[in-house]
C-alpha cells in the first residue's frame, strides 16, 4: 500500500516538474523573443533614443550678408543677440515653463504657445525659439533661474544692425520671422521655425543671396541637459553682400531735406539707371520689425496721416501735373503740330463746348510760345496743344517715355501709374471719349497717375536725349570673401520718339523754369552748376476751400523735376510732396538741397564751412538768404 502511495505521489510530482519546465521554457522563450526583438528589431530606434539622451544639437544661424551702397558704405549689417529656446524632448511640464517664461519676459502666453505648436512635427530634441533679442537684464534672470526651467536653453543668434537707423527704410525692408505658409514651400525647405527672412525691399527680393546657410554643433549633455563637450561641428556659411547702386550721403541728403514733409525722391543717373536716392518720407525703425514692437508704435504708425509704412517711391500715384507737360510739348513738336516759334494767347481760360478750363493765372500770360510756356507753366498753351494733338497721340509719347507700366526696378509691388486712351475708357467706363477730356490730360490732370520713379527716369531720357534705361538698385553681389559673384550693366529699355533739336527747344524752356526771371523753379538754383526742371501741382480735389482752411488730405500735391548739370546732364532728380500745394514752393528747394548734395559729393560745389553755415533747428543745412527770398516771394503757378 505504502508502495503503491509512492509511485502514485512520485507520479504527482513528475507531472509538476513537467509543468513547471514548460512555464520556464516558456517565459525563457517570451524573453529571448523579447531580447531578439529590442536588439535586432529596435536597435536603431532605441539606439537613437540613447543618444538623444546623451547628444543634443544645436543648430547655428549663418550671419546675413550685408547690404552696402555704392560706396561700401554698410547700410544694414549683423550684430550678436541671444534668443530663449526650448527643447521638448526635456520640457517635463510645457504648461509650466510657458507660463514662467510669459511672467519673466513679459509675453503674451498664447504667442508663446503659438510658437511652441509652430515646433511640432520636428524631432523632440531640435529647440524651438520662444524669444528672439531679449534684453541683457532677461538673460541674466534666466540664467539665475534655470533650475525652475527645465528644457529651456540660450541661443546667441545674429541679428539686423541699422547703423544708420531709418535711413533708407523703405528700400531696404526689414526682417521678420518665417511664416507657416513660408515653411510649407519649397524655396524656404532650409529654413526653421523661428528662422528670419527679408519681408520687403531688398531684404526680401534678395534674400536667397543674403540669407547664408546655417550650421549646427552636436554636443554632449548630463542628466540635468548642462554642457559637457561638442562631439562634432559643422560651419555656417556666411550670405553674400549686396552692393546697391545708392550714395548713402545722398540718401540722406534727401530724406532730411524732406523734414517733417510726406513724400518721395528719387534720384538717378541719366548715362546708366543707377539710383542713386531713393527716399520715402516719413520713415519707420526696420529693426522694431524684427523683435517686438509695442502695440503702441504700431498703432502710431498705422494711425499717422502720413503713411510711414507706404513706400512712395515705388508705389505711390500722383497725377504728374505740369510735370506732364513736357511729355506734350515733345510729342507736339514731333508731331508737327507747333514749332518752338509758335504762339499762342492766354486770357486766362480756354473754352470747349459749355466747359471753361482756367489758367492758373486768371489774369492770362498774353501771347506766349514754347519755351514761355514752360518756364511760366501756361496752362492754356498745353490746353490748345493737347487738343489738336487728341489723347491718344499723346498717350502713344507718355508711353514711350515709361509711364503706364512697372519699369522693373527690381522690388516687388511696384505700381505702373495710368495713361488713359480713348480705348481704354470704352473698356472702363463703356463710354466713348470726349475732345475736352484731354484738356486735363495734357497739363497732367485727369485720369494720368505716375510714380516718382517713372519721373526720374522720364527727366533723365529727356537729360540725355531719348533713352530710358531700366532703373536699378543693385551693383553686384559679392561673396564673403569680397569675390564678384553678379555683375548687373545697364540695361536699355526702349528708344524715346524725339529729334535731338526738339529735345533741345524742350530742355531750354526747362533751363528758363529755373534761371530765368518768372521762371516757377528758381528755388532750385545752383549758382555753380545750372539746374533745368519743370514744377508741377496736381489736384486731390476738384473744389478747394479759398480761404485757406483745406485739410491736409485734401491739399494739392506738389512735384519737381530736374536734371543737372544742363550742358552735360549727369542726374535727374523728381520730387513729389504730399499735400504740399505748390511745386515751386515745395517740391523745387528739396531738389535743390538733393542735386547740391550730390555736386558737393564730387568737389563741384564747395560744402559750406560749419561756422558760416546756417542751420534748422534739426541741424540740417538751410537755403542761402536769397533762394529763400526767391521761395517766398515768387508768384509762380506750380
Amino acid at each position: 500500500m505504502k508502495e503503491q502511495r509512492y509511485i502514485q505521489d512520485g507520479g504527482g510530482s513528475g507531472r509538476r516538474i513537467f509543468g513547471l519546465s514548460i512555464a520556464v521554457t516558456a517565459v525563457f522563450f517570451l524573453l529571448l523573443a523579447r531580447l531578439w526583438y529590442l536588439q535586432i528589431i529596435q536597435s536603431e530606434y532605441l539606439r537613437e533614443l540613447s543618444e538623444n539622451n546623451r547628444l543634443r544639437f544645436v543648430p547655428v544661424a549663418a550671419s546675413r550678408g550685408s547690404i552696402l551702397d555704392r560706396n561700401g558704405k554698410v547700410l544694414v549689417g549683423n550684430s550678436p543677440s541671444f534668443s530663449v529656446a526650448a527643447i521638448p524632448q526635456d520640457v517635463k511640464d510645457k504648461d509650466m515653463l510657458l507660463g514662467r517664461l510669459a511672467k519673466y519676459l513679459g509675453m503674451d502666453p498664447a504667442e508663446l504657445q503659438r510658437r511652441w505648436d509652430k515646433g511640432r512635427g520636428r524631432a523632440k530634441y531640435f529647440p524651438i525659439i520662444m524669444a528672439s533679442g531679449i534684453s541683457r537684464d532677461q538673460l541674466e534672470f534666466l540664467e539665475e533661474n534655470r533650475l525652475r526651467l527645465p528644457g529651456l536653453d540660450i541661443e546667441m543668434k545674429p541679428v539686423r544692425e541699422y547703423p544708420n537707423g531709418q535711413l533708407a527704410a523703405h528700400l531696404l525692408g526689414y526682417l521678420a520671422e518665417v511664416s507657416d505658409d513660408e515653411l510649407g514651400d519649397d524655396a524656404f525647405k532650409d529654413y526653421n521655425p523661428g528662422d528670419y527672412t527679408g519681408k520687403n525691399g531688398i531684404e526680401r527680393n534678395w534674400e536667397h543671396d543674403l540669407h547664408g546657410v546655417d550650421g549646427g554643433r552636436q554636443i554632449e549633455v548630463d542628466a540635468r541637459g548642462r554642457f559637457l563637450r561638442t562631439v562634432a561641428e559643422t560651419v555656417p556659411t556666411v550670405g553674400n553682400s549686396v552692393v546697391l547702386t545708392i550714395d548713402s550721403e545722398l540718401q540722406k541728403a534727401a530724406e532730411q531735406a524732406f523734414g517733417d514733409k510726406a513724400g518721395a525722391a528719387v534720384a538717378m543717373d541719366v548715362n546708366n539707371g543707377d539710383i542713386l536716392a531713393f527716399a520715402s518720407n516719413p520713415s519707420f525703425d526696420p529693426a522694431l520689425f524684427t523683435g517686438r514692437m509695442s502695440p503702441e508704435q504700431w498703432k502710431s504708425y498705422i494711425e499717422d496721416k502720413r503713411h510711414p509704412l507706404e513706400n512712395k517711391a515705388l508705389k505711390g500715384m500722383y497725377p504728374p501735373g505740369s510735370t506732364f507737360k513736357i511729355i506734350t510739348a515733345i510729342a507736339g513738336l514731333e508731331e508737327g503740330v507747333i514749332t518752338p516759334d509758335t504762339t499762342i494767347n492766354c486770357g486766362g481760360a480756354y473754352t470747349v463746348g459749355k466747359t471753361t478750363f482756367r489758367c492758373w493765372e486768371k489774369h492770362g500770360h498774353g501771347s506766349v510760345n514754347l519755351k514761355r510756356a514752360l518756364k511760366e507753366s501756361c496752362d492754356v498753351y498745353f490746353y490748345q496743344l493737347g487738343e489738336k494733338l487728341g489723347v491718344d497721340r499723346i498717350a502713344r509719347y507718355a508711353k514711350a517715355f515709361g509711364f503706364g507700366a512697372p519699369l522693373g526696378i527690381g522690388l516687388d509691388h511696384e505700381k505702373g501709374g495710368l495713361v488713359p486712351t480713348s480705348e481704354w475708357k470704352e473698356k472702363r467706363f463703356k463710354k466713348k471719349w470726349f475732345r475736352g477730356e484731354t484738356l486735363p490730360v495734357a497739363i497732367g490732370q485727369g485720369y494720368v497717375l505716375a510714380t516718382p520713379v517713372q519721373l526720374a527716369a522720364m527727366t533723365a531720357a529727356v537729360a540725355n536725349e531719348g533713352t530710358i534705361y531700366r532703373p536699378h538698385l543693385v551693383k553686384r553681389v559679392v561673396d564673403p570673401d569680397g569675390k564678384v559673384l553678379k555683375e548687373f550693366a545697364p540695361q536699355v529699355l526702349m528708344k524715346t520718339p524725339g529729334r535731338g533739336e526738339n529735345f533741345r527747344a524742350v530742355k531750354e524752356g526747362l533751363l528758363a523754369v529755373v534761371n530765368e526771371p518768372r521762371g516757377t523753379g528758381a528755388s532750385a538754383r545752383l549758382y555753380e552748376v545750372k539746374v533745368a526742371g519743370k514744377t508741377g501741382t496736381s489736384q486731390v480735389v476738384k473744389m478747394r476751400d479759398s480761404r485757406g482752411g483745406t485739410p491736409y488730405e485734401y491739399r494739392d500735391h506738389a512735384l519737381f523735376v530736374a536734371f543737372a548739370p544742363y550742358d552735360k546732364p549727369e542726374i535727374a532728380v523728381a520730387v513729389v510732396v504730399e499735400h504740399g500745394e505748390h511745386g515751386g514752393s515745395a517740391a523745387a528747394p528739396i531738389a535743390g538741397r538733393i542735386l547740391r548734395a550730390y555736386f558737393e559729393g564730387k568737389g563741384v560745389i564747395k560744402k559750406p564751412q560749419p561756422k558760416s553755415q546756417s542751420l534748422d533747428e534739426e541741424g540740417n543745412a538751410l537755403a542761402p538768404p536769397d533762394m529763400e527770398e526767391r521761395s517766398r516771394d515768387e508768384k509762380t503757378g506750380d
